[in-house]
């Protein structure tokens, strides 16, 4: 009986995906994600499962590997180019955390318009009467205006349950102008933000979209408005953004993602007012690590089988 393939696993997966894995490929989980160790793993491995973002140099060592699966859905971790240059087929799983994000979404939309951490932890230490009025200036979602840019899979999800759910206007701006069956208003980037009450970023990241949420953007915000960004750290310009909270010309934002990760102790975001920081982990829930650990077998074993992922990012290798 041949040697079991060997699967590089950048990350730990979810323990009954990787019994899936065990049963017919040989799983080796990386002891930290560094490039350095990245590197020298590789070397042996037929197949990689990515959760963290790959050295650009990373296939360079990979003379022996078949096949590249995202264990989730954002492809700037891998170098996609590199990989179909060298004929390995790329894999991702698209939907497979567009609930858990588009809860996020919510969440944060909640947290900052209903403030209610702020109303507990008045009630704790100064008491009812101090902490109640704080209600008088809060505001609901229901009936206010949404904007979305990006409605790829996620993004159109959040709309589905902004509109369907909350009963707001929702605005949209996308490449290929997606009204989804008219639930959403089709507009330009400068109308979305100046228009829109809260402003969910979910495109992308690529070199259009890198910077794209600007100073300029920013500044047409209104007043009152908030923004949250589940997209890339990089799509959204800090520094414009933390200007606009100091100066309260905005009235809050919340960002799961940075320009860079993990965020450091010293960054500028951490003094911002009415800013919620998260750790990277929007699409990241019980139900969701599973489901994403489990797709993510299922395509590197097909891969491994000789056949066709899924959801294949590189078609083109087959042509070639």
């Amino acid at each position: 009986m041949s040697e079991r393939p060997v699967v590089l696993l950048t990350n730990p997966i979810h323990p009954d995906a990787e019994a899936m894995l065990a049963a017919h490929a040989r799983p080796v989980t990386a002891p930290d994600p560094s490039p350095e160790t990245l590197r020298a793993l590789v070397a042996q491995a037929e197949g990689l499962v990515v959760r963290v973002k790959l050295p650009d140099d990373i296939l360079e060592g990979a003379s022996r590997l078949r096949g590249i699966v995202r264990h989730g859905v954002g492809l700037d971790m891998i170098p996609v180019a590199a990989a179909t240059a060298r004929g390995i087929p790329v894999a991702n799983l698209p939907g497979s955390n567009t609930q858990a994000v588009a809860e996020y979404v919510f969440a944060s939309l909640f947290h900052l318009r209903r403030q209610v951490w702020q109303l507990d932890g008045g009630l704790r230490t100064a008491g009812w009467g101090a902490v109640r009025p704080i209600a008088d200036g809060l505001s609901e979602i229901g009936g206010s205006t949404l904007g979305v840019l990006g409605l790829g899979e996620i993004g159109g999800r959040v709309a589905r349950i902004a509109h369907h759910g909350f009963g707001m206007r929702v605005l949209g701006a996308s490449r290929s102008g997606a009204t989804l069956g008219g639930l959403v208003e089709a507009v330009d980037l400068e109308a979305l933000f100046a228009r829109s009450d809260a402003v969910v970023v979910a495109c992308p990241l690529t070199d259009a979209t890198r910077g794209l949420v600007n100073a300029a953007l920013i500044g047409r915000m209104r007043p009152g408005a908030v923004l949250i960004n589940v997209a890339r750290g990089p799509v959204v310009d800090a520094a414009a953004l933390a200007v606009a909270l100091h100066a309260g010309t905005l009235a809050g934002a919340a960002l799961d993602v940075f320009d860079v990760q993990p965020l450091p102790s010293d960054d500028p975001l951490r003094a911002c007012p009415n800013l919620l920081l998260t750790p990277h982990v929007a699409g990241i829930t019980q139900t969701s690590s599973r489901a994403m650990s489990v797709g993510a077998v299922e395509e590197m074993l097909r891969i491994l089988r000789g056949e066709r992922p899924r959801n294949l990012v590189n078609p083109e290798i087959l042509s070639a």
